[in-house]
């Protein structure tokens, strides 16, 4: 399966952990760009993270030269599925994104699978959470099929 990994990247060594055992069961896996580019030497998370704590990432989505957000609909399109890596983040349980609500979204209208990492945060937007009607998988990576 062609699967999408939505996350915060904050949990870049996470993200990395689960792109790897989601290949190894042979599912063909995109990461987020930044974290492409930490895991690649190329960024450090902890100069990302500083960044972005003091005046956001519209920097970074700058030098980019893409369009971050509609890179990640293309690839959500072309998907199967997305696997939402919601760890803790800032003292929120399960935590949800901006961004990663936003691809959410996008395979929810596409029609594809969304598989949460963790149970549904409570968050001012978990009616909406729920009505995507994500697979919960409680951190076992052998429910998606």
């Amino acid at each position: 399966m062609k699967i999408v990994i939505c996350a915060s990247i904050n949990v870049t060594p996470r993200v990395q952990e689960i792109s790897v055992a989601l290949t190894a069961q042979g599912h063909q896996v995109e990461i987020p760009l930044f974290s492409q580019k930490i895991l690649a030497g190329e960024l450090s998370l902890e100069d990302f993270s500083a960044v972005k704590e003091r005046q956001g990432d519209l920097m970074f989505r700058e030098k980019s030269g893409q369009d971050l957000i509609r890179r990640y609909f293309n690839l959500i399109k072309e998907a199967e599925a997305i696997v939402v890596v919601n760890a803790d983040k800032n003292g929120q349980a399960n935590y949800i994104g901006g961004n990663t609500f936003l691809e959410m979204g996008f395979a929810h209208a596409l029609q594809k699978k969304i598989f949460l990492l963790n149970p549904i945060p409570d968050a001012p937007y978990r009616d909406e959470l729920l009505a995507m009607q994500p697979i919960i998988l409680n951190n076992d990576l052998s429910k998606i099929k």
